[in-house]
């Protein structure tokens, strides 16, 4: 920052830094603005040792520039204008893009009006250790300061002022390095301004100034570093992509968008709603609108008209004679597409593509006379991108020549247009121009869309850099961060800073009256306190305690670790965390939100160590009933760290008549047990089954995911031995049952004293059309109902869905059932109505997170807030803010929910490893039984328990017999499909035993999980 110094100014120089204008208020009133900036003398160029300057600087812009650069042998520095920055921002940090860069007040302002997030990749860029970056202050420094002239739009005065910054930086180094005589001339550094605008650079150029595009200036770099350069330019102002297609005469694929979108979204013909690929049909899609009770269909690639998942988009409701039905057919792109080239759209049609992908769209048009039709639009309009860097490999065979990339291809300036494949299926291929094309055969690389021309069939985009080979373990976890969205990097010392700075040193220190960290807390540490985790757990952020009262009820308490003592509002830290959102969890590997030191050291509640908490405190009757609550800041000393499994032994006061439990001596030993800490558990799980069963008798939900766990090999080498379905035991009921008590006393307290502001979370109830398929299913295939009138009729039907022949058939269908559920959700108390604030699942009409403030980012602002309400310390402004707390909360949803999907993938790629190596150990390809989940006309989705995964068993089309109305498929004998030789009819909740091998793709080398069916186990099939 610059300080700003008031100085006295003639009258003359008023007009420049005044500016007056009217605002109407939000009631109507016109009022008169006056904006005045004072400005001074003494702002620093930024370049070293600078004679010019009142106060040059000594470690910022090297005196001579950059002199590598063909064109500027004296040295240069660039100066690049805001569309730079905001189309180029992955060659701008790119280590190879090392030119000293000035950076304009006026465009740093202009990148934040127009993008948040590149803001933010441009305030990391002007930190990096390997950048010269001089953030010049120019709309204070008296010669560069211009006012907007009448007339001049903000784009062109902002236009101006760069120039104008860009002509004073010119001069003011010629004023630095003046002529000496009897000495030679001095070299003098040009300020080169960079932009791709050719009216500003034709301007530049006619006022004196040294302006080039960004294609020219790289150009003449040397030519190994220009041709990797060259790679990372946005094809979005690439004159050479688009020599405009449509000039060429070629017709448009798509209809372009309306002019009209805000007024048919005001007037209710539009809609607007997030796009959602479809997994099995590239050429389908949908869109949740308000007002349809099924989300709207869109059907052919001329209707999804370039929406990309995850994109913003408007779209049109369809004639109800156009509507259709999802399609019944896995219409897979890789396979549809594979005959295509990245080409093959600009010059002419492939028409065999062209026929395939129409006769997809008929066969869906078809099946729409057969079955009752849904809603089906059309996309017409696309509001926000959501376009970031993808995950991609190149085929080989696209290639002129697929050897090994050779040693001069990363030197060589010709380009090759290829097609880059999405690591998701969920994306469509993008075309990219490359002079590294063999160098990224059997690659790992990250690629970014630019644009997407309604005359083409893909959009186009650029390289932006390797991640390493494909199937390597560090690419491909990279890869899935990136896919993902995770921040992943490393804290820096801005952050660290914020920590203690006694590090693993510091301890609570001892108490006194006087010891601010003892102020308002509650000594707990006499009570027996304990804390259930998974095993190794590190980041411990909550422990219970449970004892009888004299008066005959009990008390029972939560308590979680104090993170917000450590975490305090803007701070680097803070906003590090609110960035990040949530800790993210995979196999092998843990993204912390907060550094390790607060994470698995002082915020976690370690055994025998005095931590501080924040605990809830309840008084209940025997029967589970609360009589009171209360919340105190405390300080508490764990006495043990329980596994699940060891709490478990502890908690039984007999053994069970079951053989195992009948010969084991270590169950025998802990019945007899009667100590402080195993009478604890005793209590608590009493206490937690009353707890559960007050739940579900109130309509709660006791759904189901697919749990497992993977065996690793070592902490060295983290190979995954084998897979195996995790165990619920009755103590993580108990730990869960507590958790969510205290998270709704939470909710209720934070809500009362902060009724428009407190941060909560709910869990809306589905629409019942979410349902129509399951219970079909369940009706047809089973003779079973499915009441989803409301959460209590949902949970009694899910519990009669017995099959007495198939145990696991309870869970598969409460699988099914929670994918029919809508996602829950952090929002601000104010923002929604009242009635909207339930948690359809848990039945219960507030919640919070409250209890695990170390790996969640809401749950620290929770505290913050429950801090406040009981007067411990003063609530901070942000969190009065409505609509600060709504952007927050905005970030926090979309970081869980990527958390989420990346823990997913984790488990499914190191699924994959363990299967490859076992199926190697044992020679032979892994057989495994599968539910049948769903049937397409050309194949069968199958859910694999043991594995925790899905998978597709394909058939060719025209050899199945397809009943879509009673979800079978019928496979003759004839194929190579079923080894017994007879006709096989397969249904959906089917048990069938499939082989399962991962196989490596001959261009890509990934690893990818194969199905194949090896026979039916169901007795109707056979």
């Amino acid at each position: 920052m610059v300080d700003i110094t008031i100085r006295k100014r003639p009258r003359t120089e008023a007009v420049i830094t005044q500016r007056k204008f009217f605002k109407k208020t939000a009631r109507g009133k016109v009022i008169k603005v006056l904006r005045e900036r004072y400005l001074r003398d003494d702002v620093g160029c930024g370049i070293q040792n600078c004679s010019a300057c009142e106060n040059p600087a000594t470690d910022s812009l090297p005196f001579s520039g950059d002199t590598h650069h063909k064109s500027f042998p004296e040295g240069h520095f660039v100066l690049p204008d805001t569309n730079v920055f905001l189309s180029q921002m992955d060659l701008m940090e790119s280590a190879l893009f090392k030119p000293p860069i000035i950076l304009l007040q006026t465009v740093m302002e202009e990148v934040r009006h127009r993008s948040i997030p590149l803001y933010n990749r441009l305030k990391a860029l002007v930190r990096m250790d390997d950048k010269r970056v001089w953030v010049f202050y120019n709309e204070y420094r008296s010669e560069t300061a211009i006012i907007r002239e009448d007339n001049e739009s903000p784009n062109d005065r902002n236009d101006r002022g760069i120039r104008r910054a860009a002509e004073w930086y010119n001069t003011h180094i010629g004023l630095s390095r003046p002529v000496i005589r009897g000495q030679a001339k001095p070299k003098i550094p040009t300020v080169v301004l960079l932009t791709e605008d050719a009216a500003n650079r034709k301007k530049a150029e006619e006022s004196g100034i040294a302006a080039s595009s960004i294609r020219k200036y790289i150009s003449s770099l040397p030519e190994s570093i220009a041709a990797q350069l060259l790679d990372l330019l946005s094809a979005a102002d690439d004159n050479e992509i688009e020599p405009t297609r449509a000039a060429s005469g070629r017709q448009a694929m798509y209809p372009e968008a309306k002019s009209v979108l805000q007024a048919g979204l005001s007037t209710g013909k539009l809609h607007k709603g997030h796009f959602n690929a479809s997994t099995y049909n590239y050429l389908q899609g949908s869109v949740s609108v308000p007002g349809y009770p099924k989300p709207v269909l869109l059907i052919g690639r001329e209707n999804l008209n370039r929406a990309v998942h995850g994109d913003m988009v408007v779209i049109d409701i369809l004639d109800e004679a156009k509507w259709g039905v999802e399609g019944d057919e896995v219409v897979d792109q890789e396979a549809t597409l594979k005959n295509d080239d990245a080409d093959s759209d600009e010059d002419e049609e492939n028409d065999d593509v062209i026929r395939q992908e129409a006769k997809a769209v008929r066969t869906s048009e078809a099946m729409a006379q057969q079955k009752e039709k849904q809603p089906t639009g059309r996309v017409v309009g696309i509001i926000k991108r959501n376009w970031r860097p993808i995950v991609c490999h190149v085929d080989a065979t696209a290639l002129p020549s697929a050897g090994p990339a050779s040693s001069t291809s990363a030197s060589t300036l010709s380009t090759q247009t290829l097609l880059a494949h999405p690591t998701s299926t969920l994306l469509p291929r993008i075309r990219i121009r490359t002079r590294q094309g063999p160098a990224l055969v059997n690659k790992k690389i990250l690629v970014a869309i630019d644009a997407w021309s309604s005359t083409s069939r893909y959009p186009d985009g650029h390289f932006v850099r390797v991640l390493g080979d494909v199937g390597g373990e560090d690419a491909e976890r990279e890869g899935l961060m990136l896919e993902f969205g995770i921040s992943y990097g490393a804290f820096g010392s801005a952050i660290l800073g914020c920590l203690p700075p006694e590090g693993d040193s510091w301890v609570v220190p001892p108490k006194s009256d006087d010891n601010v960290a003892w102020k308002g807390r509650e000594d707990l540490r006499d009570l027996t306190i304990c804390s259930i985790d998974p095993p190794n757990c590190q980041d411990i952020d909550d422990a219970l305690h449970a004892r009888p009262l004299p008066n005959g009820n009990i008390e029972a308490g939560v308590h979680i670790a104090d993170v917000s003592n450590f975490v305090h509002a803007d701070t680097p830290m803070d906003t590090e965390a609110a960035a990040r959102g949530t800790t993210v969890y995979l196999v092998d590997k843990r993204i912390d939100m907060l550094p390790a030191l607060l994470g698995t050291n002082l915020c976690s509640l370690r055994p025998n160590v005095e931590r501080l908490a924040f605990s809830v405190i309840w008084e209940l009757t025997s029967e589970a009933e609360i009589v009171n609550v209360r919340f105190t800041k405390s300080v508490i000393k764990s006495k043990s760290a329980f596994t699940y499994e060891e709490a478990q032994l502890r908690k039984r006061r007999s053994v069970c008549n079951c053989p195992p439990c009948l010969m084991s001596l270590t169950h025998l030993l802990f019945r007899s047990r009667q100590d402080e800490l195993t009478t604890a558990i005793r209590l608590l799980n009493t206490l937690a089954r009353k707890l559960k069963a007050g739940r579900m008798a109130a309509g709660a939900l006791n759904l189901a995911s697919p749990e497992v766990k993977i065996h690793l090999d070592s902490a060295e080498s983290s190979d995954p031995i084998d897979v195996e379905q995790k165990e619920m035991r009755e103590t993580n009921s108990l730990v869960e049952e507590f958790m969510l008590l205290a998270n709704i006393s939470v909710a209720r307290k934070i809500w009362e004293a902060f009724p428009a502001t407190a941060v909560l979370r709910r869990h809306l109830p589905p629409p019942r059309t979410n349902f129509d398929k399951l219970k079909d299913i369940l009706q047809k295939r089973k003779g079973m109902t499915l009441d989803v009138s409301s959460s209590g009729a949902l949970a009694d039907s899910l519990d009669k869905c017995i099959d007495s022949n198939e145990p696991a058939f309870n869970t598969l269908v409460r699988i099914m059932a929670t994918r029919c559920m809508l996602s829950a959700e952090y929002f601000c108390s104010g923002s929604v109505g009242r009635d909207t604030f339930g948690h359809y699942g848990l039945a219960s009409p507030i919640y919070t997170h409250f209890t695990s403030p170390i790996r969640r980012y809401a749950d620290v602002l929770a505290h913050r807030q429950l801090s406040a309400a009981i007067g411990y310390s003063s609530l901070h402004a942000s969190l009065h803010s409505k609509p600060h707390v709504e952007r927050i909360l905005e970030v926090v949803n979309r970081r869980h929910r990527n958390a989420q999907m990346a823990g997913r993938a984790s488990v499914e790629y190191y699924v994959g490893l363990a299967l490859k190596g076992r199926g190697e150990r044992e020679g032979k390809q892994v057989t495994e039984e599968a539910f049948v989940i769903r049937t397409f006309r050309n194949g069968l989705g199958v859910f694999v328990s043991k594995l925790g995964i899905e998978g597709l068993v394909m058939f060719k089309r025209d050899i199945t017999q397809f009943d879509a109305d009673n979800y079978t498929v019928t496979i003759p004998g004839s194929s190579t499909a079923v080894p017994s030789g007879q006709d096989v009819t397969i249904s959906v909740f089917d048990k069938v035993v499939v082989n399962i091998e991962v196989e490596k793709d001959k261009n890509t080398q990934k690893g990818k999980v194969k199905m194949t069916l090896a026979y039916p186990i169901d007795s109707r099939a056979l």
